[in-house]
């Protein structure tokens, strides 16, 4: 079996991320951190587990000692604080990372649409596009890709590799409700 921790488990992405390493065989869950719900019961902050045994599970707090005892952590936190907690854990621990810290290649693409100071880039984590598998598979710490590059990509992937499409005419339209800006209320989502 190989541990896992979640930082980040009382948003949305960190919910359903439980959601799946609750069906899963070789996971073993041992530490499910949000930092602002800590004390309060799983099935209290995700009412979608209160029928299920992790229904109780206590969430902890965000903190390298408790993440770090794990073999795999999934940080599901707001884009630009995973780099910080990321820093702070053994070398040893592999990380895939749901925010956006770690997805882009380019600084000045980070600064654009991001802000802050970028945090370098990890493997691009979307093993269904050509090549990408085997270095998804070989790498220690993976950049979850968003929803809209996801959709976009695996659209047009196919195609791309065809030659059937000009990608340098590509436009694409794209709506999402307010939940994939996160939990978090926000004035800008008004």
């Amino acid at each position: 079996m190989t541990t896992v921790a979640v930082a980040g488990a009382s948003g949305y992405a960190g919910g359903e991320l439980l959601r799946y390493l609750a069906q899963h065989p070789t996971f073993d869950l041992i530490a499910a951190c949000a930092a602002g719900r800590a004390g309060e019961a799983l099935g209290a902050v995700h009412p979608q587990f209160s029928a299920t045994p992790w229904a109780e599970l206590i969430l902890d707090e965000t903190t390298p000692p408790v993440l770090g005892q794990a073999d795999l952590v999934f940080a599901a936190l707001p884009h630009g604080e995973s780099a910080a907690l990321v820093e702070q854990l053994p070398a040893e621990t592999l990380v895939v990372d749901l925010g956006a810290d770690f997805r882009l290649s380019s600084s000045d693409a980070w600064t654009a649409f991001y802000g802050g100071t970028h945090a370098g880039s990890w493997t691009y984590g979307l093993p269904e596009l050509p090549g990408a598998r085997s270095e998804v598979a070989a790498s220690a710490r993976v950049a979850n890709p968003g929803c809209y590059p996801t959709a976009v990509a695996l659209a047009l992937a196919p195609l791309a590799h065809a030659a059937a499409i000009d990608s340098t005419d590509i436009v694409v339209v794209a709506a999402s409700g307010t939940s994939g800006a996160g939990r978090k209320p926000s004035d800008s989502l008004l």
